[in-house]
């Protein structure tokens, strides 16, 4: 909660904000429908009224109360390079925005931000830059002008990492407007318990003692081939959660032989019984090979249950996030030697996994949380509904220390949020 002040809109009305994006969570397991789904869910518990706009996976139009939310689901043709195709999408944009104070898209998703440019719409618009578009070339370009159009007329382009920040080739002609607010995750859902700790006890008697987890979508930039290859040079089950044996990525990733015998592929699974799984491995990996991987919130998560986490250097958030040798250890891409010796070298010393998943529930708990994320956001759509540009903007240096950098964009979010809080109130009420 904002400190020093309690957001009571109801002193002359709320605040109301349009969540826009591709899918949601649930039913879409991914990582940025994770996220939308907990800012909204959190920004409704700071008394802003949420709705969500996304793309329906039929021809149908329907609305779905989730959790409080309304969710409205527009008729989808189909996906070209996974860019939804709904022909009223501007129609249900203006129609929802007309109630809305902000309108705050997702990126990519070129759809919706067409969608807005031809509704004629002139609304507080925040873009959260998840990733830039990198595979679909042929789409990139044909989308370049409305995009840079699209860029221009958002108020605050929020980028979750100083990393991304720096490296976009894209964000570098918007940095006057682009402010950093780190990803958070919801701490309780991960919390150890009697009931956690037999069902953990439980999972390593059905799958072995030596553990290594791979969560994830069936995605090109997945790096599963890499994890499949490194395999064979590591003693210990790999678990891979989140895809099937039916899944390309996993097809593709395997050798002459099928599957190797010390991997299981487990598909979906719950929430709950996730984290389960995260509080059993012994290490977690994010063996990615592409900037499509802009973040990686499951590092987040394996560092909540305090596992060391192997990830890849690939210039995005994914090392913002994995402090390498402090939260576990990051390595070149497309680097099967280098995989499965830092996989090794941490199962060969479990002081070292201990000392990285200290660390890793210190980082998140620090700089990743739910609360700081929301608290953030509320700042900066306050921030922006008053008139104002970037509050949280500066020129992150990304060897600067992050405690000093993040600490100081708390203290300045929280402070313009109760000033703003106040004064929003008391102009209400006059």
């Amino acid at each position: 909660m904002l400190e020093g002040h309690q957001p009571n809109f109801e002193c002359g009305g709320t605040m109301k904000v349009l969540q826009i994006y591709k899918d949601y969570y649930p039913p879409v397991k991914g990582g940025i429908e994770k996220h939308v789904n907990l800012l909204s869910n959190g920004l409704r518990s700071r008394w802003i009224e949420v709705e969500v706009l996304v793309s329906n996976t039929s021809r149908r139009m329907e609305m779905d109360c989730c959790e409080g939310i309304n969710v409205y689901k527009v008729p989808q043709l189909g996906r070209l390079s996974s860019a939804p195709l709904n022909f009223s999408m501007p129609f249900w944009i203006r129609k929802l925005a007309s109630n809305a104070d902000i309108l705050h898209f997702h990126f990519p998703n070129p759809t919706a931000e067409f969608s807005y440019l031809v509704s004629g719409l002139k609304k507080k618009v925040v873009v959260t830059y998840h990733s830039d578009i990198v595979r679909q070339v042929y789409l990139k370009e044909l989308y370049a002008p409305f995009m840079r159009n699209f860029l221009k007329k958002a108020n605050v382009i929020i980028v979750t990492s100083p990393q991304y920040y720096q490296t976009s080739k894209v964000l570098c002609k918007y940095k006057d407007k682009c402010a950093i607010i780190p990803l958070g995750i919801d701490l309780n859902n991960f919390n150890n318990n009697f009931d956690r700790l037999s069902r953990t006890v439980h999972l390593r008697r059905k799958h072995g003692e030596r553990l290594v987890l791979f969560v994830g979508r069936s995605r090109y930039y997945k790096g599963l081939h890499v994890l499949m290859e490194a395999m064979q040079k590591i003693d210990a089950k790999l678990l891979v959660v989140g895809a099937d044996h039916n899944d390309e990525q996993v097809i593709n990733s395997l050798g002459p032989h099928g599957l190797p015998a010390n991997v299981e592929v487990l598909g979906e699974l719950n929430d709950e019984t996730l984290a389960d799984y995260f509080h059993a491995c012994d290490v977690f990996v994010l063996p990615s090979v592409e900037r499509s991987e802009a973040f990686g919130i499951v590092q987040l998560e394996a560092m909540a249950c305090g596992k060391p986490v192997v990830s890849t250097e690939l210039g995005t958030g994914t090392s913002f996030v994995n402090a390498h040798e402090k939260t576990g250890l990051v390595i070149p891409p497309n680097n099967p030697d280098a995989l499965a010796e830092a996989v090794n070298h941490l199962l060969c010393n479990p002081d070292i996994c201990e000392q990285y998943g200290e660390g890793g529930i210190s980082r998140v708990k620090q700089f990743f949380s739910l609360e700081q994320m929301v608290d953030q956001t509320v700042a900066l759509y306050l921030k922006i509904q008053n008139g104002g540009a970037s509050f949280l903007h500066y020129q992150p240096s990304i060897e600067c220390p992050f405690g000093r950098m993040e600490e100081g964009a708390n203290r300045a979010g929280r402070r313009v949020a109760t000033d703003l809080l106040g004064k929003v109130c008391g102009e209400r009420s006059r």
